[in-house]
């Protein structure tokens, strides 16, 4: 006890030290910090139409089914006759405007042929009549982002026109060789987009699409003779670079193939018929296109909390 009785007047001491541990020094806790992660960008829909001469009006009929059904690519790219249809509609013309544009098209405003060089379309009129209903807007000044597909002639190269002369990408785009004349700009050559790209996936992923619907209008060698030189050319074409569309289609997400290989390469008095069959094979992929687009931006939204959580560490 005497000692107890020693240290007995520091206990007050004791017990204010003891209390300015415990409360008196610290600081509240600061509540957790939320990280709240943004939302998921909206997945960009890509249109990657492909050539086939007169089918291409297919491309329209597809075009206003995407409309109707609420699905508006925010990037397009064409080959060929898919050019011609995908820069008028990057240029702000909506599907009943393109379907008024054809049906009202004299095929004499596009065709200029050159007697003293074979017979061979020169393509200038083409390239006029494309700026005219563009409002000479270049390339880079479209609406909906856009890119042309053309075939460097001297070196066989895909060439992805995103700038420029919008009439003249067109129509180097569609220079189906043996019929047009080869287009030159800056020095180079260039014809038809169709021989190394058909249908046009990788520029539309080129543009930043998220998803990519593909039209196909192609004409598969069905072993019969195709009667006429336009369409000997154009399965000549749609041969040589079956085995490459093959590849790049399967680079697509979606594959929209119109019904329309009974209408020849030339047939451009059947462009009713082949709008049909763009509406009647667009609408059977609807379904199919909102579950990719849907699935995709689910996907998209279960990542971002992850990415936001690793980010916050």
């Amino acid at each position: 006890m005497p000692s107890f009785r020693r240290f007995r007047p520091l206990l007050p001491l004791l017990a204010s030290a003891l209390l300015c541990a415990c409360f008196g020094n610290s600081k509240p806790t600061p509540p957790p910090v939320v990280v709240v992660p943004p939302a998921p960008a909206k997945l960009r829909i890509g249109l990657a139409l492909g050539g086939g001469a007169a089918k291409g009006f297919a491309h329209i009929g597809v075009i206003k089914m995407l409309e109707a059904n609420g699905i508006h690519p925010d990037v397009v790219a064409g080959t060929s006759a898919g050019s011609v249809v995908g820069a008028l509609y990057a240029s702000g013309m909506d599907p009943f405007q393109l379907q008024e544009t054809a049906f009202s098209l004299d095929e004499t405003r596009i065709r200029d042929v050159r007697l003293f060089s074979g017979g061979v379309v020169q393509g200038q009129k083409l390239q006029d009549y494309v700026n005219q209903l563009v409002a000479n807007r270049p390339l880079d000044q479209m609406k909906i982002p856009f890119a042309a597909v053309s075939t460097q002639l001297e070196t066989g190269q895909r060439t992805v026109f995103v700038r420029g002369n919008t009439g003249q990408a067109v129509r180097a785009s569609s220079s189906i060789p043996g019929v047009f004349e080869p287009v030159e700009i800056n020095g180079k050559h260039y014809v038809d987009g169709g021989v190394v790209s058909p249908v046009p996936v990788d520029a539309a992923r080129q543009l930043g699409a998220d998803v990519v619907i593909a039209v196909d209008i192609s004409t598969k060698a069905s072993g019969t003779n195709p009667v006429g030189m336009i369409n000997i050319v154009g399965q000549s074409i749609s041969i040589m670079g079956q085995k490459l569309g093959e590849q790049e289609l399967a680079r697509a997400d979606i594959v929209i193939r119109p019904k329309v290989g009974q209408i020849g390469a030339a047939d451009f008095e059947q462009k009713n018929q082949a709008i049909l069959e763009g509406e009647r094979a667009a609408l059977a992929a609807v379904p199919t296109i909102k579950a990719k687009i849907a699935a995709l931006q689910a996907s998209r939204q279960a990542v971002a909390p992850a990415a936001a959580a690793i980010a916050a560490h």
